[in-house]
């Protein structure tokens, strides 16, 4: 029995190493060929963004690719952030603000701006940001390139993650982890089945008459993770979607500290295994405890061969991410803890049917 479970171990953890290797061989270099003709319609749905939103808004209209319109979608805040995009209006007429009067019933507040934004936007295409997204460079013509060269519904990109505090450390990178160690990002485009699918609402370019067309946050307009539903329901109607990671040009400081990180990934951590929380289970004591049954049953260099891989495979989950490779080494540990935790947060929650965010009750 303890041979079977090394045997187990062993073989997931080359697949590992094989799709991270392939991530990284494979990542597509994005160029930038021109495409100042299409106008874009960048959307930011925002509450209570008031120390995130002038920042954005600085960087688009900064941005060299200039065909721009940039609306925002104050969600009913209670702080300064409708105050704030006023403000910034005058400086430059593509700027636009959208103040919401209620949220409707069996609606989420992200995906009912979203898809309120959608209505009113002129863009050829259509990219929806985060506002703690920070964007340089010329990303948004390297990111419209890219999917009109390859006639996608959808092109996310995963920003890559700020790291300040030590329970970011311990957090934020689980989700990459977990994301290129088991997906091969190239197949996203290649392959047709649904559940090869990725998405990262932080960064989301929508070919505007596709948008439309699915209307994908109207569908998904009760899911807490409609990224990774919408990219699944445009896969099912043979839609092209791509997915990348760990561009420069954009970043993002997605949690202040452990337990704000905690709070927002337990929400979704389980989407990334199907909805599945035996497969996620599964993916966490193989990963953590592993080691275990190897060092039982295999001799010594074998051991310490596995121990490399397992180091490795972190190193090129860092590289693919554009993360500091000695921060995921020497966090090692805690985050492979904080995943079995997160496990459990989001296996409580579905039970208690409660999830708050931002101030609102979802359930």
């Amino acid at each position: 029995m303890i041979f079977a479970l090394a045997i187990v171990v062993i073989s997931f953890t080359a697949i590992q190493l094989i799709v991270a290797s392939a991530n990284l061989i494979l990542k597509p270099v994005l160029r930038d060929e021109g495409h100042q003709d299409y106008l874009i319609s960048v959307l930011i749905p925002a509450r209570n963004e008031e120390k995130n939103i002038r920042i954005i808004l600085n960087d688009l209209i900064c941005q060299p690719y200039s065909n721009l319109e940039i609306i925002v979608f104050d969600d009913q805040s209670d702080d300064l952030t409708a105050s704030i995009v006023s403000e910034t209006a005058k400086t430059d007429p593509r700027l636009k603000l959208i103040c919401s009067e209620f949220l409707p019933d069996g609606w989420l507040g992200k995906n009912f701006a979203c898809h309120s934004m959608a209505q009113v936007a002129k863009g050829d295409y259509l990219l929806y940001i985060d506002a703690d997204v920070r964007i340089s460079d010329t990303i948004i013509g390297l990111a419209v390139t890219y999917a009109a060269k390859n006639q996608l519904g959808l092109l996310s990109i995963f920003p890559s993650q700020m790291l300040f505090s030590v329970g970011e450390k311990m957090t934020v990178p689980i989700m990459n982890y977990i994301l290129l160690t088991l997906l091969p990002l190239p197949l996203v485009l290649r392959s047709g089945f649904t559940s090869v699918a990725a998405a990262n609402g932080q960064f989301m370019l929508f070919n505007s008459l596709i948008y439309r067309d699915s209307k994908p946050h109207e569908h998904h307009k009760k899911n807490k993770v409609e990224d990774i539903a919408i990219a699944r329901f445009l896969k099912e109607k043979k839609i092209p979607v791509a997915c990348l990671t760990g561009n420069k040009s954009i970043q993002c400081r997605m949690y202040e500290g452990f337990g704000d990180a905690v709070n927002g990934f337990s929400k979704n951590i389980i989407s990334f295994f199907g909805n599945s929380f035996i497969a996620a289970t599964l993916f966490w004591a193989i990963t953590t405890l592993g080691f275990i049954p190897v060092f039982l049953v295999f001799p010594t260099n074998i051991f310490i061969g596995y121990l490399v891989t397992i180091l490795l495979i972190r190193s090129l989950v860092s590289i693919v991410s554009n993360q500091p490779i000695l921060i995921n080494l020497l966090y090692l540990i805690p985050q492979q803890l904080t995943i079995g935790l997160l496990i459990i947060r989001s296996l409580t929650r579905k039970y208690v049917n409660k999830y708050q965010w931002k101030g609102r009750n979802i359930t």
